[in-house]
């Protein structure tokens, strides 16, 4: 199944905004460090808005994948940045080549789940940029009575960050099943589509089944004992390569049995001198 995935891009930035609030740095660490789809997924949302219709305009465009923090430069300061790469749905690719919510607003919790660390909740995409007033600006989870998206808020402690012009870029991919799962949805078609049609047909499935079972049971043993064949062999190499060094180093040392040895010759003065 064909698929795509964005590139990572820039979601926030630590930081004062123009509504006197402050983008901790600490915060975009946390939210780094601590996001995990398996924990908690972060679906994205247009406008902030979750409806409970699947059908409706306001449902999930897709899911934030990865979220990871990088030192940036901003006008010659060095600043942390929060970076996502998301999933879309065919509705948002759709959404974004008409250029429709091209701006991105980051639903981030600072105290997710009583942990008392950030967690990025949800990911918004709108219109409205951070420079259209303090209405839209980062943060709002302002006092209840003056935010104006009062409720939109995940929780009591989770915020909006500015929504910043993206430019997102979807590169296709496609989820191959293993091939186990190819084997049996394909069994599975021949259980029970049009090619299963007569009791001969479904005797060849059935004598396919068996032979691919027949074939695959005794993997484990046989993989059991060629592990343990190579581990003997490899003893057995061992053991005739120290053979073999010593039985070099022993015959570097003894005297060929077939090389006579030379007789001395006795001198005078009871001194034992040889025939130069």
């Amino acid at each position: 199944m064909k698929k795509y995935r964005s590139n990572w891009f820039r979601v926030a930035i630590e930081g004062a905004t123009s509504d006197k609030r402050t983008i901790k740095r600490s915060w975009l660490e946390q939210a780094a460090k601590n996001f995990n789809p398996s924990t908690y997924g972060a679906r994205i949302w247009l406008e902030h808005f979750r409806s409970l219709l699947p059908d409706s305009p306001f449902k999930a465009y897709g899911d934030v994948l990865a979220v990871k923090a990088e030192e940036v430069d901003v006008n010659g300061q060095k600043k942390l940045a929060l970076f996502a790469k998301v999933e879309p749905t065919s509705d948002l690719i759709a959404m974004n080549k008409a250029k429709q919510k091209i701006y991105t607003s980051i639903e981030i919790d600072e105290s997710f789940a009583d942990t008392g660390e950030a967690y990025i909740v949800g990911l918004a995409v709108t219109d409205s940029p951070a420079s259209l007033g303090t209405d839209v600006l980062a943060f709002s989870a302002q006092k209840p009575e003056s935010s104006p998206f009062q409720d939109r808020h995940y929780s009591a402690t989770s915020m909006f960050t500015e929504a910043v012009e993206t430019e997102l870029k979807f590169d296709e991919f496609e989820e191959k099943p293993s091939i186990g799962a190819q084997l049996f949805n394909k069994v599975q078609t021949l259980l029970t589509g049009k090619q299963a049609k007569d009791d001969n047909e479904f005797t060849q499935i059935g004598e396919a089944v068996e032979a691919i079972a027949e074939h695959v049971k005794d993997l484990p043993d046989q993989l059991a004992a060629e592990k343990k064949f190579s581990a003997g062999l490899k003893t057995r190499l061992d053991q005739v390569i120290t053979e073999l060094t010593e039985l070099k180093t022993k015959l570097s040392t003894t005297q060929d049995p077939n090389q006579k040895t030379r007789p001395q010759v006795s001198g005078g003065g009871n001194q034992v001198m040889t025939d130069c």
